[in-house]
């Protein structure tokens, strides 16, 4: 997905002079150094610092640019929160945050590098429109989004490929409107991220019990879409969310948030338990620590047996 947003990013800049690329030392990692290869006037690496970046980039965007502060998710959020939040969320400026490397799948890297909190952390910021595409297509979509958008944004993104769920002809894309990827009555699964996919090959195992999972892909978490929240409540009477994320403050605890003010059912949550996450293969680390298919399905039994005891 790195190599995805950076042919994004490179696209939005040949569409929009105004966007600019900060890099924190790490543009062969993020994929931002097409930019740097294309536009090299428009780049700008301000190296190992990421608060400095943040305010550098945050002075752009008062001079009038529209400017992509990127880094890895772990070391924005945890070095540069305070630069974040006073420079970026609360003065309301119209900078994007690319947070690279979300979540634990960046496997061998280990700890110390995996955004496991990025997604809680942004949440506290109450002006930062908060994104993260399922696939290809769709960050190419919240790229473009995302810059067009006039306002701060943070948008999360894996290292690890993540398959196709969308065509290029049909992508919808709308900031703030979750995309129902498959119809259902019985469950319904909202996920996020690289867990979209793993959604529906739940959903697909499901079928073959007679199952009938709904999924949606919540690629906005902030702003909520509450109207497919609520109605996918009403309609399937049971939900299970999936994010590669800490269960605490994530996806799923803004989703339950929703539904216990408006149409409460039962629900169970697919996250990363409160605990840290040791190196290892990445598909060796979504199994040990509960972010499968499986899992999802398990889930949902759950949930639907919940459901039938109300």
């Amino acid at each position: 997905m790195r190599d995805i947003f950076g042919e994004a990013l490179l696209k939005v800049c040949k569409d929009n002079p105004r966007v600019v690329v900060l890099d924190g030392d790490l543009a062969n990692s993020t994929k931002t150094d097409l930019v740097r290869n294309a536009f090299p006037e428009r780049f700008f690496n301000i190296g190992i610092a990421e608060s400095n970046l943040v305010g550098i980039g945050a002075g752009l965007a008062g001079a009038g640019l529209i400017p992509w502060i990127t880094s890895f998710s772990s070391f924005l959020l945890c070095n540069a929160y305070d630069q974040i939040r006073l420079a970026v969320a609360m003065s309301n400026i119209n900078a994007k945050i690319l947070g690279s490397h979300g979540g634990i799948t960046l496997g061998k890297d280990g700890p110390t590098q995996m955004g496991i909190e990025d997604l809680a952390l942004m949440g506290g910021l109450p002006t930062m429109t908060i994104i993260a595409p399922c696939d290809p297509v769709s960050m190419h979509q919240a790229v473009k989004a995302a810059t067009d958008l006039v306002g701060p944004v943070f948008l999360r993104s894996s290292r690890l490929a993540m398959p196709y769920i969308y065509s290029e002809e049909n992508c919808p894309f709308e900031i703030g409107k979750a995309n129902v990827v498959r119809p259902g009555q019985d469950v319904t699964l909202i996920a996020c991220g690289i867990m979209v996919a793993a959604a529906l090959d739940a959903a697909a195992m499901l079928a073959e019990e007679k199952i009938d999972a709904r999924v949606i892909d919540l690629h906005t978490l902030r702003p909520l879409d509450v109207e497919t929240i609520t109605t996918a409540a009403r309609e399937t009477g049971a939900i299970v969310t999936a994010e590669e994320h800490l269960l605490q403050g994530g996806m799923g605890s803004n989703v339950a948030r929703v539904v216990a003010a408006s149409q409460s059912v039962p629900m169970r949550f697919v996250g990363l338990a409160d605990t840290y996450v040791e190196s290892g293969d990445p598909d060796d680390l979504l199994k040990k620590y509960h972010l499968t298919a499986e899992d999802i399905c398990d889930a949902a039994h759950q949930v639907i047996t919940a459901k039938g005891q109300v």
